[in-house]
Protein backbone atom coordinates (compact mmCIF):
# COMPACT_ATOMS: atom_id res chain seq x y z
CA UNK A 1 0.00 0.00 0.00
CA UNK A 2 1.06 3.40 -0.96
CA UNK A 3 2.15 6.04 1.75
CA UNK A 4 -0.12 9.59 1.48
CA UNK A 5 2.36 12.14 0.73
CA UNK A 6 2.48 14.16 3.65
CA UNK A 7 1.35 18.14 2.95
CA UNK A 8 4.63 20.78 2.72
CA UNK A 9 5.61 22.62 5.70
CA UNK A 10 4.59 26.35 5.45
CA UNK A 11 6.52 28.39 2.65
CA UNK A 12 7.98 31.99 4.44
CA UNK A 13 7.94 35.18 2.70
CA UNK A 14 9.99 35.62 -0.36
CA UNK A 15 12.83 38.00 -0.25
CA UNK A 16 13.80 39.75 -2.76
CA UNK A 17 16.83 41.77 -4.56
CA UNK A 18 15.18 44.44 -5.27
CA UNK A 19 16.34 48.04 -4.12
CA UNK A 20 13.35 50.46 -5.24
CA UNK A 21 10.45 49.77 -3.24
CA UNK A 22 8.01 51.96 -1.22
CA UNK A 23 8.98 49.96 2.32
CA UNK A 24 12.40 50.68 1.21
CA UNK A 25 11.94 54.52 0.73
CA UNK A 26 10.22 54.94 3.52
CA UNK A 27 13.33 53.43 5.90
CA UNK A 28 15.77 55.26 4.24
CA UNK A 29 13.35 58.37 4.70
CA UNK A 30 13.59 57.30 8.17
CA UNK A 31 17.51 57.90 8.14
CA UNK A 32 17.81 60.87 6.58
CA UNK A 33 15.82 62.04 9.51
CA UNK A 34 17.69 61.18 11.71
CA UNK A 35 20.53 63.82 11.73
CA UNK A 36 17.07 66.64 11.33
CA UNK A 37 16.17 64.73 14.76
CA UNK A 38 19.48 65.11 16.13
CA UNK A 39 20.21 69.07 15.18
CA UNK A 40 16.34 69.27 16.52
CA UNK A 41 16.89 67.96 20.15
CA UNK A 42 20.07 69.53 20.01
CA UNK A 43 19.07 73.12 19.51
CA UNK A 44 16.40 72.47 21.97
CA UNK A 45 13.70 72.59 19.68
CA UNK A 46 11.53 69.73 21.36
CA UNK A 47 8.58 70.08 19.96
CA UNK A 48 9.43 69.94 16.46
CA UNK A 49 12.15 67.06 17.67
CA UNK A 50 9.14 65.12 18.47
CA UNK A 51 7.17 65.74 15.44
CA UNK A 52 9.60 63.71 13.71
CA UNK A 53 9.70 61.00 15.45
CA UNK A 54 6.18 60.33 15.37
CA UNK A 55 6.69 60.56 11.55
CA UNK A 56 9.97 57.97 12.19
CA UNK A 57 7.87 55.84 14.19
CA UNK A 58 4.74 55.78 11.80
CA UNK A 59 6.65 55.25 8.68
CA UNK A 60 8.46 52.25 10.80
CA UNK A 61 4.78 50.92 11.37
CA UNK A 62 3.73 51.47 7.84
CA UNK A 63 6.87 49.52 5.89
CA UNK A 64 6.67 46.57 7.87
CA UNK A 65 2.41 46.69 6.95
CA UNK A 66 3.55 46.99 3.19
CA UNK A 67 6.32 44.62 2.97
CA UNK A 68 4.70 41.61 4.15
CA UNK A 69 0.75 42.90 2.20
CA UNK A 70 2.42 43.16 -0.60
CA UNK A 71 5.55 40.73 -0.64
CA UNK A 72 7.88 44.11 -0.92
CA UNK A 73 10.63 42.05 1.61
CA UNK A 74 13.71 42.57 0.67
CA UNK A 75 17.85 41.96 1.38
CA UNK A 76 17.68 45.93 1.51
CA UNK A 77 15.14 46.46 3.40
CA UNK A 78 16.51 43.70 6.16
CA UNK A 79 19.64 45.94 6.50
CA UNK A 80 18.12 49.61 5.88
CA UNK A 81 15.15 49.01 8.78
CA UNK A 82 17.17 47.83 12.05
CA UNK A 83 19.86 50.05 10.88
CA UNK A 84 17.16 53.32 10.88
CA UNK A 85 16.24 52.13 14.61
CA UNK A 86 19.66 52.18 15.85
CA UNK A 87 20.63 55.90 14.41
CA UNK A 88 17.26 57.13 15.95
CA UNK A 89 18.39 55.43 19.42
CA UNK A 90 22.01 56.80 19.19
CA UNK A 91 21.18 60.39 18.05
CA UNK A 92 18.90 60.51 21.17
CA UNK A 93 21.09 59.09 23.80
CA UNK A 94 23.90 61.25 22.23
CA UNK A 95 21.70 64.78 22.11
CA UNK A 96 20.15 64.20 25.45
CA UNK A 97 23.78 63.47 27.21
CA UNK A 98 25.31 67.22 25.63
CA UNK A 99 22.15 68.89 27.28
CA UNK A 100 22.62 66.33 30.54
CA UNK A 101 19.35 65.28 30.34
CA UNK A 102 21.01 61.64 30.52
CA UNK A 103 24.08 60.84 32.29
CA UNK A 104 27.05 59.55 29.70
CA UNK A 105 27.10 56.67 31.12
CA UNK A 106 24.10 55.70 29.30
CA UNK A 107 25.23 56.25 26.25
CA UNK A 108 28.01 53.96 27.26
CA UNK A 109 25.99 51.42 27.96
CA UNK A 110 24.02 51.77 24.75
CA UNK A 111 26.46 52.25 22.28
CA UNK A 112 28.76 49.49 24.10
CA UNK A 113 26.77 47.32 23.33
CA UNK A 114 27.05 47.54 19.65
CA UNK A 115 30.51 47.96 19.91
CA UNK A 116 30.65 44.67 21.71
CA UNK A 117 28.75 42.96 19.11
CA UNK A 118 30.35 44.74 15.80
CA UNK A 119 33.29 42.55 17.48
CA UNK A 120 31.53 39.68 17.82
CA UNK A 121 30.65 39.61 14.21
CA UNK A 122 34.31 40.33 12.96
CA UNK A 123 35.54 36.56 15.16
CA UNK A 124 32.31 35.21 13.20
CA UNK A 125 33.81 36.34 10.05
CA UNK A 126 37.09 34.96 10.81
CA UNK A 127 35.56 31.61 11.07
CA UNK A 128 33.39 31.88 7.93
CA UNK A 129 30.21 32.90 9.53
CA UNK A 130 27.57 35.59 9.02
CA UNK A 131 25.25 37.17 11.38
CA UNK A 132 23.70 35.62 14.01
CA UNK A 133 20.41 35.17 14.09
CA UNK A 134 18.57 38.02 16.53
CA UNK A 135 17.54 36.83 19.72
CA UNK A 136 14.04 38.48 20.60
CA UNK A 137 15.53 39.90 23.84
CA UNK A 138 17.42 42.04 21.45
CA UNK A 139 13.68 43.12 19.71
CA UNK A 140 12.30 43.89 22.73
CA UNK A 141 15.22 45.88 23.97
CA UNK A 142 15.18 48.04 20.81
CA UNK A 143 11.55 48.24 21.42
CA UNK A 144 11.91 50.02 24.64
CA UNK A 145 14.51 51.86 24.07
CA UNK A 146 13.05 53.20 20.39
CA UNK A 147 10.61 54.70 22.76
CA UNK A 148 12.36 55.45 26.24
CA UNK A 149 14.28 58.08 24.94
CA UNK A 150 10.92 60.35 23.17
CA UNK A 151 9.52 59.86 26.33
CA UNK A 152 12.41 61.52 28.13
CA UNK A 153 12.44 64.44 24.78
CA UNK A 154 8.41 64.63 25.47
CA UNK A 155 9.21 66.38 29.42
CA UNK A 156 11.47 68.55 28.16
CA UNK A 157 8.93 69.54 25.37
CA UNK A 158 6.04 69.67 27.83
CA UNK A 159 7.78 70.44 31.21
CA UNK A 160 4.43 70.51 33.08
CA UNK A 161 4.43 66.77 32.53
CA UNK A 162 7.79 66.46 32.96
CA UNK A 163 7.51 64.77 36.56
CA UNK A 164 5.49 61.60 34.80
CA UNK A 165 6.88 61.35 31.49
CA UNK A 166 10.80 61.32 32.74
CA UNK A 167 10.10 58.03 35.40
CA UNK A 168 8.09 56.60 32.50
CA UNK A 169 11.03 57.43 29.84
CA UNK A 170 13.86 56.21 32.88
CA UNK A 171 11.70 53.10 33.37
CA UNK A 172 11.90 51.86 29.97
CA UNK A 173 15.94 52.95 29.36
CA UNK A 174 16.93 51.34 32.39
CA UNK A 175 15.19 48.42 31.19
CA UNK A 176 15.90 48.79 27.83
CA UNK A 177 19.88 48.77 28.94
CA UNK A 178 19.45 45.83 30.90
CA UNK A 179 17.87 43.83 27.85
CA UNK A 180 20.38 45.14 25.45
CA UNK A 181 23.15 43.96 26.91
CA UNK A 182 20.99 40.65 28.20
CA UNK A 183 20.87 39.73 24.34
CA UNK A 184 23.96 40.82 24.17
CA UNK A 185 25.70 38.43 26.31
CA UNK A 186 23.55 35.53 24.71
CA UNK A 187 25.45 36.19 21.23
CA UNK A 188 28.35 36.32 23.11
CA UNK A 189 27.23 32.39 24.13
CA UNK A 190 26.09 31.72 20.61
CA UNK A 191 29.39 32.88 18.58
CA UNK A 192 31.45 30.90 21.50
CA UNK A 193 29.39 27.59 20.72
CA UNK A 194 29.65 28.59 17.25
CA UNK A 195 33.68 28.95 17.33
CA UNK A 196 33.25 25.55 19.17
CA UNK A 197 31.33 23.87 16.24
CA UNK A 198 28.40 23.61 18.10
CA UNK A 199 25.89 22.20 16.21
CA UNK A 200 23.62 24.99 14.76
CA UNK A 201 20.17 23.15 15.80
CA UNK A 202 20.92 24.00 19.21
CA UNK A 203 21.38 27.59 17.88
CA UNK A 204 17.55 27.89 17.22
CA UNK A 205 16.20 29.83 20.21
CA UNK A 206 16.35 32.66 18.88
CA UNK A 207 13.69 34.46 15.68
CA UNK A 208 15.42 34.67 12.38
CA UNK A 209 16.81 37.56 11.01
CA UNK A 210 17.53 35.94 7.41
CA UNK A 211 15.36 34.90 4.74
CA UNK A 212 12.12 34.37 7.13
CA UNK A 213 11.25 37.69 8.15
CA UNK A 214 11.69 41.35 8.58
CA UNK A 215 13.46 42.15 11.94
CA UNK A 216 13.18 45.71 13.89
CA UNK A 217 16.41 45.11 15.41
CA UNK A 218 19.94 43.75 15.57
Amino acid sequence: MSQPLSSPGPVGPVISERIVTVPNALSALRIVLVPVFLVLVLTEQDLAALIVIIVSSLSDFLDGIIARRFSQITKLGQLLDPAADRLFIFAAVIALAVREVVPWWVVAVIVGRDVFLAGLGLVLAQHGYGPLPVHHLGKLATFALFYALPILVLGQAFPAIQEVSDPIGWAFTIWGAFLYWSAGFIYLRQTRDLIAKVPRASLNTSDTLGEQRRSTDG
